[in-house]
């Protein structure tokens, strides 16, 4: 018996709406004993299970000797008088199992989970006494000092918490906007930093437990809106204790085989734990075309509100029949409903820059999320639909996603469009800007902590609409996969989709460099700047290059649908 890992969540976390300790404990002897012999040492133990242990080495197996860690653990809370909530799983790997449960001080919390591996190893041995072991280790716990308690933060001001796949940040910085143009001060955080109102404080990926614990110690602030990744969540837990607002985006696959999340509805399961926290009160804003977004309704804590694409949406009829509320798209317009008979109109979606003039699903979804928020956390309609109009996709306000630029006659599209889903959504971009009889060119990297049906998707979903590709290597975010590795899977997915072998650039400028020599006046460019984002900025301005404005986005879409 292993302790494999002993991770301390310092707030609401995958388990639990508070702080809890996640063991991991590698179980190889329990999985391989016979059937009879487990079932016979664990009722020993007074375990009663309702099913059989299962095969050596099964899922039944793994799942029994978590049930059967937790009648354990449940075994010592009692002799030392603590009231625990515990609970078990399978864990990340074959020979695995997790046990969770609350904490309250982190010393004795600790020394508590030190003792179970001991536990379970002695009840492998059938002449020993797991009561005489159990007064033992409750004895030397009660000798211990307990430790600090928690420390999650309590706001006293609205929290709005946005997670999903895709589309975090800028609904994250909208919601910021809407929230500024109703005179509030906002701390904010993403993966690029920490924000108070338009000042960065401090750069670096914080859309996790420390991120929330700078934004809301900024001074004079009285709102905040938490970015939340899926890694602060499995690392540490959240950053405070409620919301009065959650925003999830989509689920899509990303990032998996980490940390223990090998499928996507596991990954599902991580993300709704900002929809267990919100106060009953308060909103839980879910993107009702993604069905796995949708399921987290059942256990969401506060009201739903969802938004959709489709106005006919039938849960958003069964939403707004149960007293719930939608935002949706109908004749061009953005639309609040509040009942099934009541809807009301906001401003025409080609009003709203963040959409590029409605070309971008993508972006509709992400605005329709954050209006959600931002009406449900008390802002003013009036506010949101001024902040709806002057927020822009520009590199200073949202650095990164869908920026677009004219140079040399020709639109070029920077977005992050670092997975699947959000390739689809670059390419739509890319479609919608194209004058009719121009081409289109992409370049595209990957980080290498992806999985290789991932790459290999990703290569794939590139192929499907530009009309040349190209490949820019990140080398400062392989992360320890092999780049010639990277480059073939990357290929494969290419040629599947029907591409022939793509040229391979060093970096994502040297491909830009490349695109616009090769491409001809009003073709439309797009590459997924990752590594060299301030230096693609800087060059573009260099070459004469312009950011483009609302309404020539609004212009050069009319000439696309002409």
């Amino acid at each position: 018996m292993t302790v494999v890992e002993l991770r301390v969540l310092d707030g609401p976390n995958l388990y639990f709406t508070r702080p809890a300790i996640k063991l991991t404990l590698g179980v190889a002897p329990w999985l391989a004993l016979p059937d009879e012999r487990a079932q016979r040492l664990t009722r020993r133990a007074g375990f009663t299970p309702v099913a059989t242990a299962g095969a050596p080495n099964s899922d039944q197996r793994r799942r029994y000797v978590a049930r059967f860690a937790v009648h354990v653990a449940r075994l010592l809370a009692d002799a030392t008088a603590r009231h625990l909530a515990i609970r078990g799983r399978p864990g990340p790997d074959a020979e695995q199992i997790v046990v969770a449960f609350v904490w309250r001080r982190q010393q004795a919390a600790e020394a508590f989970a030190h003792e179970l591996a001991p536990l379970l190893e002695l009840c492998l041995d059938g002449r020993r006494s797991l009561e005489r072991a159990i007064a033992e280790a409750a004895d030397r716990l009660e000798r211990m000092e307990p430790g600090p308690a928690p420390t999650v933060l309590r706001p006293t001001i609205p929290i709005i918490a946005v997670t999903g796949t895709n589309g975090k940040t800028t609904t994250v910085r909208l919601i910021a906007q809407l929230a500024r143009t109703a005179g509030h001060s906002v701390a904010f955080t993403t993966t690029d930093g920490v924000y108070r109102d338009d000042e960065l404080v401090e750069a670096g990926d914080y859309s996790g437990f420390s991120g929330a614990a700078k934004a809301l110690a900024q001074p004079g602030i009285d709102l905040a809106v938490l970015e939340t990744a899926r890694g602060g969540i499995l690392l540490r837990g959240m950053g405070t204790d409620h919301n009065d607002v959650a925003v999830v985006t989509n689920v899509t696959e990303d990032h998996l085989d980490q940390y223990g999340i090998r499928t996507l509805d596991q990954l599902a399961e991580v993300k709704a734990t900002i929809t267990r926290i919100t106060r009953p009160d308060g909103w839980d804003v879910l993107n009702a075309d993604d069905p796995r977004v949708l399921a987290m309704r059942r256990l969401a804590a506060g009201r739903p509100w969802l938004f959709s694409l489709d106005a006919d949406h039938p849960a958003i009829r069964t939403t707004l029949a149960e007293g719930g509320r939608a935002i949706s798209v109908l004749d061009g317009a953005f639309v609040v409903m509040t009942s099934r008979r009541q809807g009301h109109r906001l401003l025409p979606v080609e009003d709203v820059p963040v959409t590029l003039a409605g070309i971008s699903s993508h972006n509709l979804s992400n605005a329709m999320g954050a209006v959600a928020a931002a009406l449900g956390a008390g802002i003013p309609e009036e506010a949101v639909v001024e902040g709806l109009r002057t927020f822009v996709l520009d590199p200073e306000r949202n650095p990164g996603r869908a920026n677009v630029f004219e140079v040399d006659h020709r639109v070029v599209v920077i977005d992050y469009a670092h997975n699947e889903d959000g390739m689809r959504g670059l390419i739509e971009i890319c479609q919608g800007l194209r004058a009719p009889g121009a081409g289109i060119f992409l370049a595209f990297g990957s980080a290498g902590d992806r999985t290789n049906a991932i790459l290999h998707r990703l290569g794939y979903t590139a192929a499907r609409g530009p009309d040349r590709v190209a490949i820019a290597e990140l080398h400062r975010y392989l992360r320890g996969r092999d780049p010639g590795d990277l480059v073939h899977r990357l290929q494969a997915g290419l040629a599947d989709g029907g591409k022939p072998e793509a040229p391979v650039f060093p970096n994502e400028l040297e491909a830009l460099e490349w695109m616009l020599t090769v491409s001809a006046p009003n073709d439309v460019i797009a590459i997924t700047a990752l590594g060299q984002r301030p230096e693609i900025f800087e060059y573009l301005r260099d070459r004469g290059g312009a950011v483009v404005a609302p309404l020539r986005i609004r212009e050069l879409v009319r000439r696309g649908r002409s």
